[in-house]
């Protein structure tokens, strides 16, 4: 009661305040409620404000504010506008001599605001600071004091010279680790976690840039700070705990990508005056970015690694066996050397990947005998083409043979090696996540858990919402929500999904799948309306509740590649033999039937731009994967609608292969037939 009526007398008598506090919020309502207590007990002695732009948070951070905060000066937006628009909104309010931009998964000291503004008091130059940022176990947050960019500084960041050499001034620029965190000192660049500055210096130079959505805008406001006559400086005089990376957790967004798009253009507005500086930079965002992705499937890069590897190893071991036994064959010509040992192995290897073998979390092994089935025949069917390198097909069924062998026994050593094997009950069980928090999804998750006959090791729970996330529902935590689904999957190592259509609607179903389709996750449904997805699906009973599988014909590799040829050669012989035809025969009647506009679009299935047959143009399915556009397909033969020809699209990508598009193209000719004029 005391501090308010103090607060009150301030703003009576025209005091200005010491600081406004901005703060935009994410779905991170547990984080912020601590932050507010911590700055409840460091703001005692200080006159101050606090701004909360939330930008559309679904875990119930609105309200909670309200009610519990009512002082706090809260500006809900209806939509995610990004970190820097959020705070610049919270800025054009602000009061305060001095602004601090502070991120909602902080605590800070009793003494921060104290010994920042008293820092500010003292150095009349500095116009911007950051203070001592701590990770959760203590460690420092390397981001709190940095350099900017430059090409050296960012080739010694990407290719690890700065963490080889961290006490080098030469290699270990960009974090700054060869200086002492526990001194002051200017900066190029301090995190957007915790920025102060002067309401001077925002007047001057405006607020964040809004084409930055999230990250790099605490660069670039850096950078114009310096270019205006201010100074940046880090305090290590006080700190704060930063949990860094709450809320993008809980959104869809793909930070990884935003992130570099953000270096994209800090580099292409401030450091692109030098063509050569720009180039090296772009360069070494790219690189980051390559390892970035290959880090995620390091166990896919490590098979086919390994695969090419045993492939030219039993290989040569075949050719020496065989010399050994076939004494008038001397074995591969030295000139043929680098092709026999390069292209077989690498057509294998595109087999293994095509038959769905490289998976990212683990080594498959049944799969794998399909795949060099495929492969002899492929190499077998090439060797009459190339007379000059089919040098001995006892070497290839040689070879073939012990396939089986050798590259069976990599996977089982590598299973047991990574603990990925099914040496134990754990490594037989599946990954599963369970999406929805009712009670008969929850009891289905458990039903799961007990079931024998399939071992199912249920990691927890999905929500539509941020609002249970963290909460444990039936003996099951709720990990997420469906906005971010796919990151769940990817830090649970998941393979497995049970979606229910008694909590979700078949739009939410698909654009689940859409998410994570291309990361061989299994999708299944679980419920009593299965409507058009039964198909040719996989049905597992767990007591009264079917289970089905939703996996894609037509996204597979191996059947997009057969459906593609079936289209080539099937459009070529069409516009050799009917197409000329027809396009005369039109052109004299100036008028088209249903056959004739079918045939005149078959040269944009020729190029690629068409199937033969397929969904709809209008259907777009959430991103999903459903085939390309046809100039048929069931959605014609049914003469379907909205609803229903979204769900014959759906069970065509479900079933799609070729006796069935054979099948449709037959009966189309005979529907375009009996309505011909």
């Amino acid at each position: 009661m005391e501090i308010k009526i103090k607060k009150f007398i301030r703003e009576l008598v025209g005091d200005v305040l010491d600081i406004s506090i901005i703060i935009v919020n994410y779905n991170v309502k547990e984080f912020l409620q601590n932050l507010l207590h911590s700055i409840s007990k460091s703001s005692i002695k200080i006159n101050r404000e606090i701004i909360i732009v939330d930008n559309a948070s679904n875990d119930g951070s609105v309200e909670f504010i309200r009610e519990k905060f009512p002082e706090v000066n809260l500006i809900a937006n209806n939509k995610n506008l990004g970190f820097s628009k959020a705070n610049n909104i919270g800025m054009k309010k602000a009061k305060g001599k001095y602004i601090l931009l502070l991120n909602p998964d902080t605590l800070v000291s009793e003494d921060t605001f104290e010994k920042m503004i008293r820092f500010f008091e003292e150095n009349s130059l500095v116009g911007l600071a950051g203070c001592k940022i701590l990770n959760p176990d203590g460690t420092l947050q390397l981001a709190c004091r940095r350099s900017f960019p430059g090409p050296w500084t960012s080739f010694c960041k990407v290719t690890g010279l700065s963490n080889l050499f961290p006490e080098s001034r030469i290699f270990a620029r960009y974090n700054l680790t060869y200086l002492d965190p526990d001194k002051t000192y200017e900066v190029d660049a301090i995190s957007g976690s915790f920025m102060m500055f002067r309401k001077d210096l925002y007047e001057k130079i405006g607020g964040l840039d809004e084409k930055f959505f999230m990250y790099g805008e605490d660069l670039d406001f850096c950078y114009r700070t310096q270019k205006s006559g201010y100074k940046v400086f880090y305090v290590h005089s006080t700190q704060i705990i930063h949990y860094k990376g709450e809320s993008t957790k809980r959104s869809g967004l793909d930070e990884t990508k935003i992130f570099y798009s953000a270096m994209h253009l800090f580099v292409k507005k401030h450091l692109s005056g030098s063509f050569f500086v720009g180039v090296i930079l772009q360069s070494a965002i790219i690189f980051r970015k390559l390892f970035a992705f290959l880090g995620k499937r390091k166990l896919v890069l490590l098979a086919i690694i390994l695969d090419f590897v045993f492939y030219d190893l039993t290989l040569m071991g075949s050719e020496k066996a065989y010399v050994f036994f076939k004494s008038k064959w001397v074995g591969f010509p030295h000139y043929s050397l680098p092709i026999v040992y390069l292209f077989p192995g690498i057509i294998h290897i595109i087999i293994t990947g095509l038959t769905g073998n490289y998976k990212r979390y683990g080594f498959t092994i049944l799969k794998n005998f399909g795949a060099i089935i495929i492969s002899f025949f492929f190499v077998t069917s090439l060797s009459f083409f190339f007379k000059d390198f089919a040098y001995s097909r006892g070497v290839i069924v040689l070879t073939y043979f012990t396939l089986f062998f050798s590259l069976t026994f990599w996977r089982i050593f590598a299973k047991i090696l990574f603990n990925l094997g099914s040496n134990n009950k754990e490594g037989l069980q599946r990954r599963t996540l369970v999406v929805g928090i009712n009670k008969q999804t929850t009891a289905i998750a458990n039903k799961l858990k007990l079931k024998h006959t399939d071992l199912h090791n249920v990691i927890g729970l999905i929500s539509n919402t941020n609002k249970e996330v963290g909460e444990e529902i039936d003996g099951l935590e709720v990990l997420g929500s469906t906005e971010n689904i796919n990151k769940v999957i990817m830090d649970n190592k998941i393979n497995e999904v049970i979606l229910s259509s008694l909590e979700l609607s078949y739009n939410e179903i698909m654009t689940i799948v859409s998410k994570s389709q291309y990361d061989s996750i299994d999708f299944k449904l679980i419920g009593n309306n299965l409507d058009f997805l039964m198909g040719k699906t996989s049905v597992s009973i767990l007591d009264d509740t079917p289970i089905i599988e939703l996996n894609y014909n037509i996204s597979s590799p191996i059947i997009k590649l057969i459906k593609r040829v079936f289209d080539f050669i099937l459009s070529l012989s069409t516009l050799f033999f009917i197409y000329p035809f027809i396009y005369l025969i039109v052109h004299i009647n100036k008028k088209q039937n249903e056959f004739q506009k079918f045939v005149l679009k078959i040269p944009k299935v020729f190029i690629g731009e068409f199937s033969f047959v397929g969904p709809r143009e209008n259907i777009n399915f959430n991103e999903l994967y459903l085939g390309k556009e046809g100039i048929t397909g069931l959605w014609y033969i049914e003469g379907s609608e909205g609803k229903d020809s979204e769900k014959l699209n759906i069970y065509y990508a479900k079933n799609q292969n070729i006796w069935l598009d054979i099948e449709i193209l037959g009966k189309t000719l005979i529907k375009m037939w009996g309505t011909r004029k």
